[in-house]
């Protein structure tokens, strides 16, 4: 049971790498290549900057991995003990 939860905890930490990185790109895409190219005065009207968004994303997932990380010292430790 625990071996298990230690796979599930591995693929969620790859996917949500894999995620995090994949959002990056396409709001790098869209700023840079199609959406502020064709509509810029949309931009100097946010008073954040485009990549605020994908900050705020990063935290979230970062606080998720370091939950998930904490869980999987845990199963460890219980793994050693039995």
């Amino acid at each position: 049971m625990l071996e298990r939860l230690n796979n599930f905890l591995n693929i969620l930490i790859g996917s949500l790498i894999g995620v995090f990185i994949a959002h990056f790109i396409y709001k790098y895409s869209v700023f840079k290549n199609l959406d502020f190219t064709k509509h810029p005065d949309l931009y100097e009207l946010q008073s954040i900057p485009w990549y605020t968004t994908v900050i705020i994303y990063g935290l979230a997932i970062a606080l998720i991995i370091f939950i998930a990380i904490i869980i999987k010292l845990l199963i460890k430790k219980k793994m050693r003990d039995i």
